[in-house]
């Protein structure tokens, strides 16, 4: 691992899948023995958002970029990914993340230019795919399956059909991105009841 890289796990996933609850499992009870430390991105920006930024993280103008990115069910691009990579930085520092530690991230990247934006902050060791059709992904959603959609305020059909759709063209296509760079790929089927004990079963983790 090159120096100031963090070793990290990739969960992707659609939208409802279950990436939340699953790197809160990981987090709880670790991979392997080791410690995991969870890092899910989009709750971050719902954060900041909400909030305004803490500490002077952001300024107006990111705040502006934040709150239209989530309006829109866009995604950070290469012009602002300044935005993620300050938001990272700041919570391995907080996490005092260690060089044993593995950072499981959730909702970033999100697309090919951010994984190549990410390359000098992490050193991928796998990555975790929840496979997971649309109509699974509505019903999970509707009751709550993973437990993680309390106050939510994006999950409308409209919102969720959006972001379901950038998924498929932005996203998805990292799986192959990451298989030729020689990452390890590994696919898991969720059902509407799936749990991320259920999915760690199917991993052998």
């Amino acid at each position: 691992m090159l120096s100031g890289r963090h070793r990290a796990m990739l969960i992707l996933g659609p939208t409802g899948s279950g990436k939340t609850p699953l790197g809160e499992f990981l987090e709880r009870h670790g991979l392997l023995g080791g410690r995991c430390v969870h890092f899910d991105f989009g709750a971050h920006l719902r954060r900041a958002a909400e909030r305004g930024g803490e500490g002077g993280l952001f300024a107006r103008r990111d705040l502006r970029i934040v709150r239209d990115v989530l309006e829109r069910g866009a995604l950070l691009e290469k012009e602002t990914f300044y935005i993620a990579a300050r938001i990272l930085a700041d919570f391995t520092a907080r996490r005092k993340l260690g060089d044993r530690d593995l950072l499981v991230l959730n909702g970033l990247p999100r697309h090919r230019q951010q994984a190549e934006d990410l390359e000098p902050l992490v050193a991928l060791e796998r990555v975790v795919m929840l496979r997971c059709p649309a109509e699974t992904v509505v019903e999970r959603i509707r009751k709550n399956s993973g437990g993680d959609r309390a106050g939510r305020t994006d999950d409308s059909l409209e919102r969720v059909t959006t972001r379901l759709q950038v998924f498929t063209a932005r996203t998805a296509p990292l799986l192959e991105y990451y298989r030729v760079r020689g990452v390890p790929v590994a696919t898991v089927e969720v059902a509407v009841r799936t749990s991320p004990r259920d999915v760690c079963k199917a991993l052998s983790f």
